[in-house]
C-alpha cells in the first residue's frame, strides 16, 4: 500500500472515531508496526493529528472548548494524580494563584489552610472556604462556559496582588507554539497571573500536549508543566524547553 493510501485511512478513521490504536491501524493497513508508528509521527508534523500513548487522536479546532461540566468528568484520576503533587508544592504562608479549571479545581482538598489564595474561579470559592482558607476572588465578567472571571475588571483585580506561586490550567500544550487556549481573554489573565508569580506551575492531563488553540497564552519556558504518562519522545522533546514533572501512583 502507498504512503499516501494508509495516510488517507489513518485520516478517514479518526474522523469517524476521534482516537484509535496503533493496533488497529496496523491491522487496517497490513503494514508494519514501525511502518505506522512513522506514518503517524508524519503526520503530526504535518497538524493532521496527534499522538497519544498506544496511538493518535483526532486534534480538536482552535476555538473549540467544553463547558466546566464536561471538563470535570474527563480524565478525572489523572487529574487528582496530578493535583496532589501539585499541592505539595505549597507551603505554608505562601500566597497563591489558583486558575479557573477542573483540574486546578482538584487542587483545593490537597492545600494547607494557613495560606492565602486569589482566583478568578467561581467554582473554587466554596471548595476553599469550607477548608477554611483565606481567599481573595477577582472582579471582572463572568465567562458562562467555563464559570472563570475574565475581562479588564479581571486584569485591574489581578494586578493588586503578587504570588509565590501560580497554578494553572490550559487547553493546549505544543513545543512549538506553547500553551494555548480558545478564548484570548483568558489567555491574557492566565498571562497576566503568571508574569505576577515567583514560580509558575501548568497542571494538564496528556490529552492537552500536541493540541494548539487560538490564542497563546504564553511559551513552554515560563511555567513547569506537571502531567502524567507521556509518549517517550515527546517527554524528551518538552523537557529539552521546559522543567516537567511526570507524576505517577
Amino acid at each position: 500500500m502507498l504512503e499516501s493510501e494508509r495516510h488517507q485511512i489513518i485520516l478517514n478513521l479518526l474522523k469517524v472515531k476521534k482516537t484509535v490504536k496503533l493496533q488497529e491501524l496496523v491491522e487496517l493497513t497490513n503494514s508494519s508496526e514501525s511502518t505506522v508508528r512513522r506514518d503517524l509521527t508524519l503526520l503530526e508534523q504535518k497538524k493532521f493529528l496527534k499522538r497519544v500513548h498506544g496511538g493518535a487522536s483526532q486534534l480538536q479546532g482552535k476555538l473549540f472548548e467544553s463547558s466546566i461540566t464536561e471538563k470535570s468528568t474527563k480524565n478525572v484520576h489523572d487529574k487528582q494524580l496530578i493535583a496532589r503533587f501539585a499541592a505539595s508544592l505549597v507551603e505554608e504562608g505562601d500566597s497563591i494563584y489558583l486558575d479557573a479549571g477542573s483540574t486546578i479545581f482538584e487542587l483545593i482538598p490537597f492545600l494547607p489552610v494557613n495560606i492565602v489564595v486569589v482566583t478568578n474561579g467561581l467554582n473554587h470559592i466554596p471548595a476553599l472556604l469550607n477548608r477554611g482558607i483565606k481567599s481573595f476572588l477577582i472582579g471582572g465578567f463572568c465567562k458562562p462556559k467555563t464559570n472563570a472571571l475574565i475581562g479588564r475588571g479581571a486584569m485591574e483585580g489581578l494586578r493588586q496582588y503578587r504570588f509565590d506561586k501560580c497554578f494553572m490550567g490550559t487547553n493546549g500544550i505544543h513545543s512549538e507554539y506553547g500553551f494555548t487556549t480558545p478564548d484570548q481573554e483568558e489567555a491574557m489573565i492566565k498571562q497576566q497571573a503568571i508574569s505576577l508569580s515567583r514560580e509558575a506551575f501548568v497542571l494538564a492531563d496528556a490529552s492537552k500536549f500536541s493540541e494548539i488553540f487560538f490564542s497563546k497564552i504564553t511559551d513552554l519556558s515560563e511555567a513547569t508543566i506537571i502531567t502524567t504518562c507521556l509518549e517517550e519522545d515527546l517527554e524528551r522533546k518538552i523537557t529539552r524547553i521546559t522543567k516537567l514533572k511526570v507524576v505517577t501512583e
